[in-house]
């Protein structure tokens, strides 16, 4: 991505954050924002405040100058714009969505954008993400980052913690509906656990050192929900693989999932797969 596009779709990205935000912002801690009014097109039901927030999403990026391709969890794919899409944009219009209903402040919104080649074929994958920005509403913190520029937080640089010993971390993790069984080894083998249901900013966490670890064994995390998110740890020099310490590959589709474990540095990262292995 060049100069001009970073810029361009650095604005857009921005915009639609600014206007999603100020749109559910009378719905938060509202029983109306909860409301179910749907099921959307990743099969999960669509709450009120999701679909206020989707909306305004799709409001800012039709007035966008350039075609491009939006994949979100409650609209699925749709093209937006006349000719061929020069960006696939992969949106989360409201990461923590329970928590924003009842006013938890961990909630708020992923974007992510891969830019598509003119001579492009085959179906993009997460790996083609270039710019990535999750910000959390609550507390107005943004994390952004741009591939091969490294990841901020409101500007200033960021980067994981430098934790050697699996004992001493914090560690969060997604264990929707998960038989706790099954990690309960990796659990009591860390000092903390914390678990606040809103995805893609649990990961951006990592990048900072608010976390240390996060981990999904389940298979089942959406990659809308980890695109941003993704780069931004990866940016700041963080370690994110699936549970088998495989690179994240899957395709930029509303329905590819993943298992995840991402990590401060590789030692964190080593000592968790070697428990894993086990479960």
């Amino acid at each position: 991505m060049n100069e001009e596009d970073q810029e361009f779709w650095g604005e857009v990205c921005q915009e639609l954050i600014k206007k999603s935000q100020k749109a559910i912002s009378p719905l938060i801690g509202s029983e109306d924002g909860g409301e179910i009014v749907k099921m959307g097109a990743d099969g999960t039901p669509t709450t009120y405040i999701d679909a206020v927030a989707e909306k305004k999403v799709v409001e800012v990026l039709e007035d966008v100058e350039r075609p491009l391709t939006l994949i979100s969890e409650e609209i699925g794919e749709i093209v937006v714009g006349d000719g061929p899409s020069e960006a696939i944009l992969v949106v989360d219009p409201l990461d923590g969505t329970s928590n924003a209903v009842k006013n938890i402040p961990v909630y708020g919104i992923s974007v992510a954008v891969a830019p598509i080649p003119p001579d492009q074929k085959s179906p993009l994958t997460i790996q083609d993400i270039q710019m990535g920005m999750v910000k959390n509403y609550a507390t107005n913190e943004l994390y952004t980052a741009f591939k091969g520029k490294g990841a901020s937080v409101n500007g200033k640089k960021i980067e994981p913690s430098s934790k050697q010993n699996l004992e001493q971390i914090s560690m969060g993790a997604y264990v929707y509906r998960m038989n706790m069984g099954k990690i309960e080894t990796l659990c009591k083998s860390v000092r903390r656990m914390r678990i606040l249901g809103a995805v893609a900013i649990e990961l951006a966490y990592v990048a900072n050192g608010t976390y240390d670890a996060f981990v999904d064994v389940k298979d089942n995390l959406r990659m809308v929900d980890v695109a941003a998110a993704k780069l931004i740890l990866e940016e700041s020099g963080g370690i994110i693989t699936d549970r088998y310490g495989n690179t994240l590959k899957g395709k930029l589709k509303v329905l590819e999932k993943t298992s995840l474990i991402a990590t401060c540095n590789d030692r964190i990262h080593g000592e968790i797969i070697n428990i894993l292995e086990g479960i």
